[in-house]
């Protein structure tokens, strides 16, 4: 099964003069035809008096281009049955769309059309504003976008990117003009590092000169490149406890800084969270804190890291009277985590379980094609997913328990708690 998986042998991948990369990977057995990808725009540049920008633009792309204005172009992918839509990020703005095989060309050239020649019409941009501040109100009682803020706050300080939520604020979405949005448009959008991944039934040649049809002649001399992440400080203990009128449950969140994606020992930490609080019944933590000692509705752990260090977190929905005892029991699971190595049992059953996943999230066009922007993206290689079965069952417990050690201090956390 694992020689049926995409690799260097299978993915065309062809870097475009003007610096656009681009990655084909042929489904003949589809009717179908997806591209994802990435252009280096993300709300890494803009400044926190302006936060919410770029997301802005990102929402701003499919509003209104030279040539379709905006019923035009969503007309043109209804006619199609097809989607296009954009996303915004710290580092990347992203792209997604979906055709019928025979459409990529046109499906292409409204995605030219979008990152390369929008308007940035004055009426949209005004009722995306006013959306923007609809949905900001709402989030202000939405007891787990309150603590995962507050996370964020805690965890990095106020000029790294990290600190904001990339949506922007009710202070800083009012202040920013049409003018702001044009200008960062061009001066940061290029083809320079972006990535376009195609995946379908397509040929792979027809399908690469489509691409060069629609962007091979997109240079933009003023794109900047990406800054650095500011250097992280050591994190201080922090307990932020909010009230929230009308809530009957608590959102409870308990971080620490975790490792990117491009860390050595990266694998190792998602494996040690793994036992702790994914495989299973949310693993070490749902066992304790949810199934045996009832103390939340529902507990889990993640490791958030991208391209920069993201936050290692558990996160559980618990009742009021409960928060302490649940913050108590996850200290404790932490501890466990960091003093002594995962059994041999709970190590191959996760690993198993990883690994033998990894068929499932490739089952469809859109999950090949975010697998192949992954590897792309972060330089692991076209042959990443086949070696990743080898790659993770070579971790063993003491690798899982020194990379629970480098990021984890059961009594150094920033921990958040919102609602009743």
């Amino acid at each position: 099964m694992m020689q049926t998986l995409p690799n260097t042998k299978t993915i065309t991948r062809d870097i475009l003069p003007n610096g656009l990369r681009v990655l084909i990977y042929e489904t003949p057995h589809t009717h179908s035809v997806v591209i994802s990808g990435s252009v280096e725009a993300g709300s890494l540049f803009e400044s926190p008096a302006k936060s919410g920008m770029v997301s802005m633009l990102a929402s701003s792309l499919m509003r209104g281009t030279h040539k379709y204005d905006f019923n035009a172009l969503h007309n043109t992918l209804e006619d199609m049955g097809a989607n296009l839509g954009m996303s915004s990020g710290v580092h990347k703005i992203g792209f997604h769309g979906k055709a019928l095989a025979e459409d990529l060309p046109v499906l292409l050239e409204l995605l030219s059309e979008a990152l390369r020649h929008p308007t940035f019409p004055t009426e949209e941009i005004e009722r995306l504003r006013g959306e923007r501040l609809t949905w900001l109100n709402y989030r202000q009682q939405d007891t787990g976008w309150l603590a995962a803020r507050s996370i964020r706050e805690g965890l990095y300080p106020d000029l790294h990117p990290y600190h904001y939520a990339n949506t922007g604020t009710l202070d800083t979405i009012p202040t920013i003009s049409i003018d702001d949005i044009r200008d960062y448009h061009a001066t940061h959008f290029g083809a320079q590092d972006m990535v376009l991944v195609i995946v379908g039934s397509v040929d792979s040649a027809q399908a690469l000169a489509t691409v060069r049809q629609y962007f091979a002649d997109w240079d933009n001399p003023h794109q900047p490149i990406p800054p650095e992440l500011p250097a992280l400080i050591s994190q201080q203990p922090h307990y932020d406890r909010m009230k929230v009128a009308g809530k009957s449950q608590a959102d409870l969140i308990m971080a620490t800084l975790g490792p990117s994606r491009y860390a050595p020992d990266y694998h190792a930490a998602v494996v040690a969270n793994g036992v702790l609080g994914q495989f299973g019944m949310m693993g070490r933590i749902g066992e304790v804190v949810r199934e045996r000692e009832g103390m939340a509705y529902h507990v889990s752990s993640r490791v958030d890291g991208g391209y920069g260090p993201g936050a290692w977190r558990i996160v559980a929905g618990v009742h009021p009277d409960n928060v302490d005892k649940t913050i108590a029991l996850c200290r404790a699971e932490l501890a466990r985590l960091v003093n002594e190595p995962v059994t041999a049992d709970e190590l191959r059953d996760f690993q198993s379980y990883t690994t033998g996943r990894l068929p499932l999230q490739l089952e469809t066009n859109e999950g090949i094609a975010n697998s192949i922007h992954t590897m792309e993206g972060y330089g692991y290689g076209l042959d990443y997913l086949m070696n990743y079965r080898e790659m993770i069952d070579v971790i063993t417990a003491d690798d899982a328990l020194k990379a629970a050690q480098a990021y984890i201090n059961p009594d150094n956390l920033v921990i958040a708690v919102a609602g009743a």
